[in-house]
């Protein structure tokens, strides 16, 4: 099979695998009348990808293990984390928010308008996964870098988590804003991570001739900061938490640096 033909066959496969999980988890989401699970199993479709790209290859490359290991760390850390977060809890306010604006009709709309789509953003998302899996090229210094950017962007990521989750469960920082940990130097240190771990992701895939691949990290860096990452996180949280202003003043929105304070 040529590299070409493998390259479609395995995506069409991660296409589908995908796609039967969506359709899994919408129908699981009706019985909780809870769409906002998509969040606990967003980053496992990254690894059904992965899983489907690894065993989909006609022969693994030198570095189809590390890959396939750093996309399970990876995404079994957040999963875990967003489950425990949010267990117990009512559906997320931006859900709430997406089902009062797509009424009537909704329980079947989100098939689509939540399972389906993030279904097919990660199935694009997850093309650096698929070269870097079936890369025959041995590890050179790119490859080494995108293993250190992955590995700054899953500090910055899973350290934010444990700081706000600490944080949050001080009953006397009731009302309070984070600004101290990673959290004095990005308003988002969770995003910033996820964004650095994809384009270390990247260059793994660069490395094995995936130069093509760069619309994944580019669409992931879009998704965290204009859509469902920084800007609608912060879209009305200055209302709901008036002290965040002054944190908006003197904290970086996403790339760290130097607190204002």
């Amino acid at each position: 099979m040529s590299a070409a033909g493998f390259i479609l066959d395995a995506w069409l496969w991660a296409g589908a695998a995908l796609g039967v999980l969506a359709v899994l988890l919408w129908l699981y989401s009706l019985v909780r009348n809870d769409v906002s699970i998509v969040d606990v199993f967003w980053s496992l479709m990254f690894l059904v990808a992965a899983v489907t790209y690894y065993l989909a290859a006609p022969g693994t490359g030198p570095m189809a293990g590390l890959v396939l290991a750093l996309t399970a760390i990876w995404a079994i850390r957040l999963s875990a984390y967003i489950a425990w977060r949010n267990h117990g809890e009512p559906e997320d306010h931006r859900y709430q928010e997406i089902r009062k604006n797509n009424q009537p009709g909704f329980r079947f709309k989100s098939l689509y308008i939540v399972f389906g789509l993030q279904a097919f953003l990660a199935w694009v998302i997850s093309l650096p996964l698929m070269v870097a899996l079936s890369g025959q090229a041995s590890p050179g210094p790119l490859a080494y870098a995108g293993v250190a950017l992955w590995l700054v962007g899953f500090i910055f990521e899973s350290v934010g988590d444990l700081q706000l989750a600490r944080f949050k469960a001080n009953p006397e920082n009731q009302g309070k804003v984070l600004d101290s940990g990673l959290w004095r130097y990005t308003r988002h240190p969770n995003y910033f991570g996820n964004f650095t771990l994809w384009w270390g992701f990247y260059l793994l895939a660069l490395s094995a001739g995936g130069w093509w691949t760069i619309v994944s990290p580019l669409l992931m860096s879009f998704l965290l900061l204009k859509v469902s990452g920084v800007a609608l996180l912060e879209k009305d949280i200055g209302e709901r938490r008036p002290s965040y202003a002054k944190y908006i003043e003197n904290t970086n929105a996403f790339f760290p640096g130097p607190s204002g304070s």
